[in-house]
């Protein structure tokens, strides 16, 4: 009678941890990151190139550089950046339950996706409230390989958010980096909607 009883016990205690929905992690120090760049919702700054170590980096040297926090929820914010007339790619930073990750969405002029697009990384630490950086997730790697680019199976994208003085975009891997600036003290005029977007105000 124990053995049934004690049977039925962790029948209904496995039950029950079944038909519970999962805890969502969520590191404090993540919480502020993800805060600290929404609290610009609907602003736009101009940024410039600070960092690059590698040639073809002139489409990002010789355009007009625009960050734009578009659209902001709980756990995603969507922030295109725009080179000059190009308003293909837009940042999607979002809270997933085991940390943040990045993605690129990146589309075509008629809003199609690009052939390289949604790549990105998740965070492997806590980070810090100023800082997150993103290793190259499977999902990544896999198409890297596809489109044939193995080397930037090593990349790594690294966030900065400094309240009331900048925001940085940042990528590295062995022997490359980029890195561009953006000025948070003197918001500019909105850029156009990025391709893709139409209609999601």
């Amino acid at each position: 009678m124990l053995i049934k009883t004690i049977a039925t016990s962790s029948v209904l205690f496995m039950s029950a941890v079944i038909a519970s929905p999962a805890p969502q992690v969520s590191e404090s120090t993540q919480d502020q990151f993800f805060d600290n760049i929404a609290r610009y919702c609907g602003q736009a700054f101009e940024g410039r190139v600070t960092e690059a170590n590698f040639t073809g980096v002139e489409t990002f040297t010789e355009n007009r550089l625009v960050m734009h926090v578009r659209k902001c929820t709980d756990t995603e914010l969507q922030i295109p950046f725009h080179v000059g007339d190009n308003h293909s790619r837009t940042w999607i930073l979002k809270k997933t339950g085991s940390g943040l990750s990045l993605k690129h969405d990146h589309r075509m002029p008629d809003g199609s996706y690009d052939d390289a697009t949604m790549y990105g990384g998740h965070t492997a630490d806590s980070g810090w409230a100023n800082a997150q950086s993103f290793p190259a997730d499977a999902f990544s790697k896999e198409d890297f390989i596809r489109r044939r680019n193995p080397q930037s199976i090593g990349n790594t994208w690294h966030m900065y958010i400094f309240p009331d003085d900048y925001f940085a975009y940042r990528l590295t891997r062995e022997g490359r980096e980029l890195r561009v600036d953006f000025d948070l003290t003197n918001p500019i005029d909105l850029p156009p909607t990025p391709w893709g977007y139409e209609g999601t105000e």
